[in-house]
């Protein structure tokens, strides 16, 4: 099957779009990828089965004659579960809350220790304050807004989302975050914190656009024309 025709590339970029409320929601989600291995768990897995807990929780106190104490003695093995919201209860009280805790407590144990005396070479001779400890992560670029900001933004504007997505900023901005975040699951960021290691995806995902084999150019649009 010969390859579709491209379209026409725009003389210029187009209007702006702005940024609506899913894609803002849709970078803070991707974002995640810059924070470490547990606290990503905690979001992927950990909220999710938090809202499990507390709906069976919520729902079986409603069903028990006892209510509220009546389901705690039932989700810490004091009492013999009474219908099936209550045996769900007693089974995550038994085997799923402790395997959770366990696994997570061992984790951040070993990687505490195992990181003792491991300090990757940016790190030397560094403090880390706890005000940049505690920083909220930041989000993906939204590359609208590197609109007219710079001459070296707006070349990096004029590739990658004139020439490689023939001016189309929806389907630009989707792929520049899914390299971002792909990036950031690279074994080389993992030592990084999550600023350094957002800073160093987005330049390495820029510095690609200059690369000769990917010139006007969108890794992700040729990974997946390249798919199977």
């Amino acid at each position: 099957m010969p390859p579709l025709p491209q379209p026409p590339l725009p003389p210029a970029l187009h209007p702006l779009r702005g940024q609506s409320l899913a894609v803002r929601v849709r970078r803070t989600f991707r974002s995640r990828k810059a924070l470490s291995g547990v606290t990503q768990w905690f979001i992927d897995w950990g909220v999710p089965i938090a809202l499990l807990v507390g709906c069976v929780w919520v729902f079986g106190a409603g069903r028990s004659e006892k209510g509220w104490s009546g389901i705690y003695r039932v989700f810490t093995l004091i009492d013999r579960p009474a219908h099936m919201l209550s045996w769900g209860a007693s089974v995550i009280g038994w085997l799923l809350v402790p395997a959770l805790i366990g696994g997570v407590a061992g984790h951040v144990i070993a990687t505490r220790m195992q990181r003792v005396k491991d300090i990757a070479t940016n790190h030397l001779f560094q403090q880390r304050p706890l005000s940049r400890r505690l920083k909220l992560p930041g989000r993906i670029a939204f590359l609208e807004s590197l609109h007219m900001k710079s001459a070296v933004d707006q070349e990096f504007l004029d590739r990658y989302v004139r020439r490689a997505h023939a001016g189309d900023w929806k389907k630009a901005q989707d792929h520049w975050e899914v390299l971002v975040r792909d990036v950031l699951c690279t074994v080389e960021l993992a030592d990084l914190d999550r600023t350094e290691a957002l800073t160093s995806a987005e330049s390495f995902a820029r510095a690609v656009m200059w690369m000769t084999a990917y010139q006007d150019k969108c890794l992700v649009c040729t990974a997946r024309a390249n798919q199977p």
